[in-house]
C-alpha cells in the first residue's frame, strides 16, 4: 500500500475540520463592522468592534518568505517574553482579545493545540498577543479559559505592527518557521486540526 505525503495527510486534516471551522465563523460573521468605523475605533483605543476574517488559510513556501518576524516584551501576567534564538523552533502567534467573540470561541482549540504539541515533544511555541486591552483584563480571561501559553500585552497596538501586515483581522495565527519567518496564516478563527496540520508542515519544511 503506497503512503500517504505529508502535504495529502495536511490537506485531510484540514478538511476534517472544515465543519469545525464552519461554525467558528458563523460566530465571527455576525460580529463584523465596517472597516472604516474599526480603523477608527482602534485608533482611539475604545475596543468597541473588530473584524474577524473567515478562516482562510495561507502558507507561503520556503523561498518566498519574508524577513523574520521579532517579538518580545511584557505579557498579560506580569512576566516577559521573547522569540527563541536556536534555529529549531517553529512559533505560533495567535492575535486575540477577549472582547473578540470568534477569539473566545477559539481559545479552547488553541490551548487543546498547544496541549497536544507539547505532548508530542515537538519544538514549538505558542504566544498570544492580546490586541488593544487591559493586561490585567486578558490575564482574567486566559486564566478563566485554561489557556497556559504566554501571551505579549499589546495595548496600544504597536506590536501588531511587527507582524507585517499579516495580522489586520482579530482573531488571526502565524506560523513562523526555525528562521522566524512567516509560514502560514489563519484569518479568522482556527481548530485544533488545522493548526496542528500546518505546524506539522511548517515543522517539515526546509
Amino acid at each position: 500500500m503506497r503512503a500517504t505525503s505529508a502535504p495529502a495527510r495536511s490537506r485531510l486534516r484540514y478538511a476534517v475540520s472544515a465543519l469545525a471551522l464552519a461554525g467558528l465563523v458563523a460566530l465571527g460573521a455576525g460580529c463584523s463592522t465596517d472597516p472604516n468605523s474599526i480603523a477608527a475605533q482602534a485608533n482611539k483605543g475604545d475596543q468597541k468592534g473588530y473584524v474577524s476574517g473567515d478562516g482562510s488559510i495561507e502558507t507561503i513556501a520556503p523561498g518566498s518568505r519574508k524577513e523574520p518576524v521579532v517579538l518580545s516584551g511584557p505579557t498579560v501576567d506580569g512576566s516577559t517574553w521573547s522569540m527563541p534564538s536556536d534555529g529549531k523552533t517553529v512559533v505560533v502567534v495567535n492575535v486575540w482579545a477577549s472582547w473578540c467573540g470568534p477569539c473566545v470561541a477559539e481559545a479552547p482549540h488553541l490551548q487543546a493545540a498547544w496541549k497536544t504539541i507539547q505532548t508530542a515533544g515537538k519544538s514549538v511555541q505558542f504566544v498570544g498577543i492580546n490586541f488593544r486591552e487591559d493586561p490585567a483584563r486578558g490575564a482574567a480571561f486566559a486564566k478563566s479559559v485554561g489557556v497556559t501559553y504566554p501571551s505579549l500585552t499589546d495595548e496600544s497596538g504597536v506590536l501588531i505592527l511587527k507582524l507585517q501586515g499579516k495580522a489586520t483581522t482579530q482573531p488571526t495565527t502565524l506560523v513562523l518557521d526555525q528562521q522566524g519567518r512567516i509560514a502560514a496564516r489563519v484569518s479568522g478563527p482556527v481548530t485544533e486540526a488545522t493548526l496542528t496540520g500546518l505546524v506539522d508542515d511548517v515543522l517539515a519544511s526546509k
